[in-house]
């Protein structure tokens, strides 16, 4: 009987590893980072013919820049993510990890991030995701997300920078097309997580982070996002007005752009969760697929 006695205290230790191992793979939000590394992926096909290799190395750089801006995150709202639901059981405020391992974690992955794209990509890329970085660390968790309900429109800055890195990645520059798929995440930004907003707005309210619909109300809220919506269907007409991508783009960007719109206005008709649920997640489809459309209009 001694035995499997034994077995299952050689297995602890190894279990004990593996939830290390999850819990600092989850402070890098890999859930949220796999839109962004889409975008730069997507992005690079459209500037050129990068190779594999320069696609790993900028995906790589990439990710160690955002994990590390969320480690930091993870460990500087721990206070209000133990009180929401949502979060409570994220390693840091779970007390798996410590505010200060997870602030150590995300300031090496940060270093490492703009070590390995200036050695293996280039300057330029380097300096762009290290932006984004102190984008997401110092002006959106620290400044702004605590402080003021537009947190997430100037915040969302941010999180628009990959297509930056990626066209740096492959031309060694930036232009016009670049700065239009950088505006392009920026405008879907506020609409696709404002949806979010109204279904933890009981959350949000209790922790006291004034997010639109805690400071603004829902009715204010399904009004700012029908009209982002608009005006990111504007932008997404940009690249194909300055001739930087053709027909394919164009039906593809009506098609979502009517459907996001058509969802936005549903949503300020009906004030219940479904609606607000229903967008959210065909939110994270449309930027995926208008990307995607990119592609196939360069490459076909």
């Amino acid at each position: 009987m001694a035995a499997p006695r034994a077995s299952v205290v050689a297995l602890t230790p190894l279990a004990g590893a593996r939830q290390v191992l999850a819990d600092y793979v989850a402070l890098t939000k890999p859930r949220v980072q796999s839109l962004l590394l889409f975008t730069t992926v997507t992005t690079m096909l459209v500037a050129g013919s990068p190779s594999l290799q320069l696609i790993v190395l900028t995906c790589l750089g990439g990710y160690l820049s955002a994990g590390g801006a969320g480690a930091i995150n993870h460990a500087y709202d721990r206070d209000i993510d133990a009180r929401m639901a949502r979060t409570a059981d994220r390693p840091v405020p779970a007390g798996r990890v410590s505010a200060r391992a997870a602030t150590i974690f995300g300031f090496v992955l940060a270093a490492l991030s703009l070590l390995e794209l200036s050695l293996w990509v280039n300057p330029l890329a380097a300096a762009l995701s290290f932006c984004g970085f102190v984008g997401y660390t110092l002006v959106y968790t620290v400044w702004l997300k605590r402080r003021t309900p537009q947190n997430i429109v100037i915040g969302g800055a941010a999180g628009a920078v990959p297509p930056l890195v990626g066209w740096a990645a492959v031309t060694g520059g930036l232009d016009g097309m670049a700065v239009y798929l950088f505006a392009i995440v920026f405008f879907w930004t506020p609409p696709h997580f404002w949806a979010l907003s109204l279904l933890m707005k009981g959350e949000y309210e209790r922790v006291g982070v004034p997010m639109l619909p805690v400071v603004r109300g829902e009715v204010e809220t399904r009004r700012q996002i029908l009209l982002y919506s608009v005006l990111l269907y504007a932008v997404t007409q940009l690249p194909f007005c300055a001739g930087g991508l053709g027909t394919i783009y164009l039906v593809a960007s009506f098609v979502l752009g009517v459907l996001f719109i058509g969802g936005a206005w549903l949503l300020s008709r009906r004030a219940d969760r479904r609606s607000a649920l229903r967008l959210y997640l065909f939110s994270l489809a449309y930027l995926a697929l208008l990307f995607g459309a990119m592609v196939a209009d360069v490459k076909l």
